[in-house]
């Protein structure tokens, strides 16, 4: 991931206390830099992957989760966020989050169209979509 991303990123997402991120896969860096912004992080994938020391790392399938009684990892989130997301994931993303109270944050592999209702915010290289989820808005940045 391009840095100047990366750093936009960590910028909008520092503001809350709690994230997870979904389908952290092989690239921990937006968790990690995150933790050491002192934001609790759990990284969530349908597979291990390593995660460094400062982020917690739960194996979770959002498909199963999103029709769960029990949240989960995502149960005290203030943002459930995902980077590179497939069009599949976004329903049952959205879903946890509502559920959680939380809000999500993602961006998709670049050639797919957001298949939830969605605002777009400009990041270098890249477009963070913030999900329309009938909160009441986002929580209160720390910042």
């Amino acid at each position: 991931m391009k840095k100047s991303l990366r750093d936009a990123l960590v910028g909008r997402l520092s503001g809350y206390d709690r994230a997870v991120e979904l389908g952290v896969g092989r690239e921990p860096s937006v968790a990690a830099a995150l933790a050491d912004r002192g934001v609790d992080v759990v990284a969530v994938d349908v597979h291990e992957f390593p995660v460094p020391e400062a982020v917690s790392f739960v194996r979770d399938d959002v498909f199963a989760r999103a029709d769960a009684s029990d949240l989960g990892p995502y149960a005290d989130a203030d943002v459930v966020y995902a980077l590179n997301v497939p069009v599949e994931l976004h329903g049952p993303a959205v879903e946890v989050a509502r559920r959680a109270d939380a809000d999500f944050l993602f961006t998709t592999l670049g050639y797919d169209e957001p298949s939830i209702p969605v605002a777009r915010e400009t990041l270098p290289g890249d477009t963070l979509y913030v999900a329309e989820h009938g909160r009441r808005g986002q929580r209160a940045r720390r910042d």
